[in-house]
């Protein structure tokens, strides 16, 4: 099934491969030649996509807002990071979270009580779900978060380590979850999630005697496809190397 990738120049272009794509257009199998047609469409979406982001970017500035887009795979720990991200700056930064899922209210239920105001989000249109959250579904969930009351917006983004980084949603910085238990090779199987990102957080440190995991070459895989990002060693569960992380984003809120 051919793929479709948005590229630094805004250009759309097709690979036939069998990797997720967002065209999501599975029921085409007559072998007529659509390929522009469906490129025509996608570089419209994502048209629509920029400009529903700088409405976004610009509610953000306007209310002294940093936002930041919060990526990963499915069960890299990104829901059990932000809790205790919550935890942390309760009563010293006011944090909104938009909380985007597929179906069902089981993370933004294990945000609650946090002293966060989170807005919730569910993708499923009837056909299973977008797999990313794009910019007119997040301008939807600011209308649930009081805006003029919170320094920091974090949109945890659908679990998925294709789509949601090709997407702008306003936000100020990009970051990302990768655990130890997805392996090591996950930058250079997916590079356009890992080249994207200001940080990414290695989660699940704690078990690299377990996994007999090295972490000097996780980092070196980050380090081939995204020379710059601050990359930061972490167990969300046992809060090693989490201050590092806490430090990054304060200095982030300040504008820094």
């Amino acid at each position: 099934m051919g793929r479709f990738h948005r590229h630094d120049d805004g250009t759309v272009h097709s690979h036939e491969h069998g990797e997720h794509g967002h065209a999501h257009d599975h029921g085409d199998h007559s072998g007529y030649d659509t390929g522009s047609q469906r490129v025509d469409v996608l570089e419209s979406i994502f048209a629509e996509n920029d400009v529903r982001a700088d409405i976004n970017r610009n509610a953000f500035e306007s209310n002294g807002i940093r936002a930041l887009n919060l990526m990963s795979s499915p069960g890299s720990g990104k829901t059990t990071v932000l809790a205790a991200t919550l935890d942390e700056l309760s009563g010293e930064v006011a944090v909104g979270v938009i909380e985007g899922d597929i179906a069902t209210d089981l993370d933004a239920a294990k945000l609650g009580g946090r002293g966060a105001q989170v807005s919730l989000l569910n993708t499923s249109n009837g056909f299973g779900g977008e797999c990313h959250l794009d910019a007119p579904m997040v301008n939807r969930a600011l209308q649930g978060l009081d805006l003029p009351g919170l320094d920091l917006v974090i949109v945890e983004n659908v679990g998925n380590l294709v789509c949601p980084a090709e997407f702008d949603v306003g936000e100020h910085a990009k970051a990302m979850v990768y655990s130890l238990t997805e392996g090591e090779d996950k930058p250079l199987k997916y590079p356009v999630m890992f080249r994207s990102v200001d940080v990414v957080l290695l989660n699940k440190i704690d078990l690299a005697p377990h996994l007999e995991a090295d972490i000097d070459t996780y980092i070196a895989h980050v380090r081939a496809v995204n020379p710059t990002a601050t990359i930061l060693p972490v167990s969300a569960r046992t809060g090693a190397g989490m201050p590092a992380w806490f430090a990054w984003l304060r200095e982030f809120v300040a504008g820094d």
